[in-house]
This record gives structure tokens, sequence and C-alpha cells, in this order.
């Protein structure tokens, strides 16, 4: 079946609401809206507004009180409108929601799922494109992942509302209207994924690009690009950005000997510098060049007609391939 990225994420919710009543979602204009990118379009009507609640426009009294039904045994899974929306509620889940299993001994859970629209490349104002991902990977206590593809997307967030740790869920918003087949009867006959698994998208040899969210899509042309040129490039879909999936990455680089990193936030203290420290320990001795990174520049996001300049493109990629190839 073709799908969209956000009917997938749609799909995925609707089963965990069918799958288990102690479900519920939460956020502004969800309801009766359907979401501003509609990911919850008729979850309302089908399912009634016990269970897909409008709340008010305040996103730390929508994480409290989240979090306050994770511990009654509740399932709640919420949505934040957009990206930079998320830092009022900062507090609660760094200090609050990403703690308590560790300050109970283990005693107390939080199966709690919070949906983040994030990135660029819809054109957005001011604090509607953001990438605050490393923010929540440095958390200790937070399961941090990021779909790239309709099939990803319905699974993973089938797994993430029924894991009993809580889970930032970040969805590359230039990707909603990405469609793809879908063949939903195999994924629900099929176990759900673990979360913190990459997935190699594209096998090659000659270096290994890793990307996750609204990158993989361009990491994926750039691949296409370099073959033309006669270079073959493997491909990483992340995946999963805490816990990071190094073993995947590691038998890549071994292979290729190069490895190149793509991300929208900023270089500077992005994950992109965890995973080529930490490549570089494991691979020291197979790597044939540096780890190059290529991202977003370190400024606040750019008015919207500059964020094609900010985005990283194939272009890019592939320039960081070239210098690779050349060290």
């Amino acid at each position: 079946m073709i799908t969209t990225f956000a009917a997938a994420l749609n799909a995925g919710l609707r089963r965990a609401l069918e799958d288990d009543p102690k479900v519920v979602l939460m956020g502004e204009d969800i309801g009766s809206l359907g979401g501003v990118f509609r990911v919850t379009d008729a979850l309302q009507k089908d399912f009634g507004d016990n269970r897909v609640i409008d709340t008010p426009l305040a996103e730390s009294g929508i994480i409290g009180t989240a979090f306050g039904m994770a511990l009654r045994g509740y399932r709640p899974v919420c949505e934040i409108q957009f990206d930079g929306f998320v830092y009022p509620a900062f507090d609660q889940i760094v200090s609050q929601v990403a703690k308590i299993h560790y300050r109970t001994k283990g005693k107390v859970l939080a199966p709690l799922t919070i949906r983040i629209p994030f990135g660029g490349g819809i054109g957005s104002v001011e604090h509607h494109s953001e990438s605050p991902e490393a923010y929540f990977a440095h958390t200790a206590g937070l399961r941090v992942v990021a779909p790239s593809t309709p099939a990803d997307a319905y699974q993973m967030i089938r797994a993430a509302v029924a894991s009993d740790d809580p889970v930032i869920f970040f969805e590359p918003k230039r990707r909603y209207w990405d469609k793809a087949d879908v063949d939903f009867l195999a994924l629900d006959a099929a176990s759900l994924p673990e979360l913190h698994r990459a997935d190699v998208r594209v096998t090659g040899t000659d270096a290994t690009v890793v990307a996750y969210g609204g990158t993989v899509a361009t990491a994926l042309s750039a691949a296409k690009i370099a073959e033309e040129e006669g270079h073959s490039l493997e491909v990483i879909d992340l995946r999963s950005l805490s816990p990071i999936d190094f073993d995947t990455i590691e038998e890549s680089v071994a292979k290729t000997g190069r490895l190149i990193i793509t991300h929208e936030a900023p270089v500077f203290a992005g994950l992109g510098a965890e995973i080529a420290a930490r490549i570089t320990e494991r691979c020291f001795y197979q790597l044939e060049a540096p780890v190059l990174r290529v991202g977003g520049f370190d400024i606040p996001y750019p008015p919207a007609k500059l964020e094609k300049h900010h985005l990283p493109d194939s272009d890019r990629i592939l320039a960081a391939v070239d210098r690779s190839l050349a060290a």
C-alpha cells in the first residue's frame, strides 16, 4: 500500500490505541484538528476525547501531566507541535522523566513517548525548525529515535509506545509527505523492531555515510550520484540516536575504511562528533582517512529563504566523500 510518512505514523498510533487501552494521546490541537501535520487525523473521532486529548498550550503542563499518568500505569504519547516548542518542557523531561527509573533503583517506570517534529526544509518561521536531538541524546535515561521511512515510522512508533523506557520520538517534518509502499500485513505479523538498531540502506565499498531522520534521503541521493561517478557508498540509517548502534557502523567502516556523518543540526557538539570519536577509537587501524562531518552551520536556524544553504545537500556530502577519498 502506498502511504505517506505521516499516514504511516497515524496507522501506528491507531494500532497502539487498539492494542492497549492504557495508551492515550495528548497534545495541542491533536483531536478535532488532527494535529498541525494531520498525524492524529480522525483518531479522536474513533477513540474518543478521553483517549485522544486536546491540551492547553502549555508544554510543561503536557509533559508533567503525562508523566504523572505514566506513573499510574498509563502509556501517554505526547505531541510537541514543533521542535522549538519543546524547551518549556525541558525541565520536566530531563529532571523528572529521564531520572525516575534510576532514582527509584528500577522500581518505577515511565513508559512515556514524546513525539517531536524536527528539522527544517519546510520554510517555517522562527522556532519552527530546530534540531535539538543532541540535548536529549546527552541525557541519560532517555531513548532517542528518529525514523526516516514510512515503514519504520509505523513500526517504531508502536515499539516506542510499547517500551517501558521514556522515548523521545523525532519525526523529520520535511519527510511527512514522502511516499513509499508499506506492507502493513507483513509488518503486523513481524515482531516489533529493537529501537536501538541501525539499518544499512545501501551497501557499498568505498566509504560509509551515516545519516538519520531527514538526511537519510539526502544521503541515498548522494549515493546514487556517486555510483554514476564510479564510487560505491554504503549508507547507514542510524534510526536510534541514543543508544547508538556502533557495532553496525564499525562493521561498515572496517570494510570501507572511510566515514562521513551527516545531520541537519550544527556540526559543533552534534551527534556526529560522538560517532566520529567512538569510531576513531574502535576503527583506528582500519580508517584510511579522517572521519568527516557534514551538517548545519553554527548559527541560529536561518530564515526560510536561506535554509537551503544551511541544510546538508547531496553536493556537500559528495564534497566530503571526495575529500575522504583523496586523503
